[in-house]
């Protein structure tokens, strides 16, 4: 069963029923979030009773998730969607970690790797969509919305489509061609269920195009951080899969510091969420990783609020980038991402495109592995970081690749030759 007990602004802390389909906060306009009842949860599983390390996708956490994927009744709602679940790869002959010192981990949400879980549109953008799609057929709702940057929507189409219910995606014209293409295909395919719109250069004004044609004729929108915290609730999968005990073991433990790519920042608030809550549960203490947030230095919002001090982001313009999924301009979380940021002792930083592309060249060359350009940028970020002594020698660290490089091609595959 689930044992979500109410939905709570972020800000405002008022409280609202559970069962509600909301989308901000009618008190100030700012995103809500799912409050379990942590206390009712211990008392009917006591000793973790509700984790399942045996399942292979984010359900595994049974009660501590949203819904709860080992119940028959949320199991409905779920209808074996799965994601999550995905490998910690050890990276020890990354050259600045290696010359550092640092214990460097890559959370891989990219590509599957046999025995593990996966993602499979190959993001992690699946961990939030899984949860969207299985709490919309639990209130009954037919019809989503989605502006993106190119991967969410992806990734909603794929639930959506499996789950019987229908979307509208909107996104930018130069998304990468393998994103547009799958949405594209599944809109000729499914003319019923899917229906794309092209609308830029940032997923700013695709959202607005969706508000003003189809929100306001009865879609719901699940645009980052405007549906009541189920995105959130995805993504929290990722921080719990980063505290669980290893294979063997039971002791559940956190990194010294999380290197995350972030644009909306959805996954800080979940990864932070997962901690307070494993926390309440007694199951870790109140130390935390240091999360270092990475952009592009084509669009920094994080980075000039951080660095000054702000509340809150501004939104800016866009240069562009070849990590796509960073190209966002602002972002209604915004405020909490740097109330986390700054609470865990951590920084938001900018890398350049060049040592992107070039670091991308380098774990290609070296590893093989498809790491996405955002991906990249964790690694790209390391010698900053270790100059502002936000990492030090023999710490864990985990830098999180957040999909493939293969859903970015033509653009990157001159650095892939």
């Amino acid at each position: 069963m689930s044992y979500v007990r109410c939905l709570r602004g972020l800000a405002s802390g008022v409280e609202y029923p559970a069962d509600v389909a909301m989308n901000l906060d009618p008190v100030d306009g700012r995103p809500v979030e799912m409050v379990l009842d942590l206390e009712r949860l211990a008392s009917e599983q006591p000793d973790a009773a509700w984790y399942e390390p045996a399942r292979r996708d984010l359900w595994r956490f049974g009660g501590l998730m949203a819904l709860d994927g080992n119940d028959a009744v949320d199991a409905t709602f779920i209808a074996g969607l799965a994601a999550g679940a995905t490998p910690l790869l050890e990276y020890p002959q990354q050259p600045v970690a290696k010359s550092a010192g640092l214990r460097l981990q890559m959370k891989e949400e990219g590509k599957a790797h046999p025995g593990f879980g996966a993602n499979p549109t190959q993001s992690f953008k699946d961990r939030g969509m899984a949860m969207v799609v299985a709490q919309a057929r639990r209130l009954g709702l037919t019809r989503l919305a989605v502006p993106t940057q190119g991967n969410a929507g992806d990734s909603l189409v794929h639930y959506a489509l499996a789950a019987g219910l229908s979307v509208v995606v909107a996104m930018p014209e130069d998304t990468p061609a393998p994103i547009l293409n799958n949405v594209a295909a599944a809109a000729l395919r499914y003319p019923d269920q899917v229906k794309l719109e092209l609308k830029g250069p940032t997923i700013r004004e695709a959202g607005a195009l969706l508000k003003e044609k189809y929100v306001a004729h009865g879609y719901f929108s699940v645009a980052t951080f405007q549906e009541p915290g189920w995105r959130i609730e995805g993504k929290k999968s990722l921080g719990l899969e980063l505290a669980e005990p290893a294979p063997g073991a039971t002791r559940w433990s956190l990194p010294d510091a999380v290197i995350y790519p972030t644009g909306g920042g959805t996954g800080v608030l979940g990864m932070w969420k997962a901690w307070d809550e494993l926390q309440a549960l007694g199951l870790i203490d109140a130390r935390r990783p240091r999360m270092l947030c990475v952009q592009s230095a084509a669009t920094t919002p994080l980075v000039r609020a951080f660095d000054s001090g702000a509340p809150d982001t501004t939104p800016l313009p866009s240069a562009g980038t070849l990590a796509y999924g960073l190209n966002v301009p602002g972002g209604v979380g915004h405020f909490r991402v740097l109330k986390i940021i700054r609470a865990s002792g951590g920084a938001a930083v900018a890398v350049e495109e060049d040592a992107l592309a070039a670091e991308l060249a380098r774990v290609w060359r070296e590893t093989r592995w498809w790491i996405s350009p955002e991906g990249a940028a964790c690694l790209a970020a390391l010698p900053q970081l270790l100059d502002r002594g936000l990492l030090k020698r023999g710490e864990r660290v985990v830098a999180v690749n957040t999909g493939s490089a293969e859903k970015y091609l033509p653009a990157l595959r001159h650095l892939l030759d």
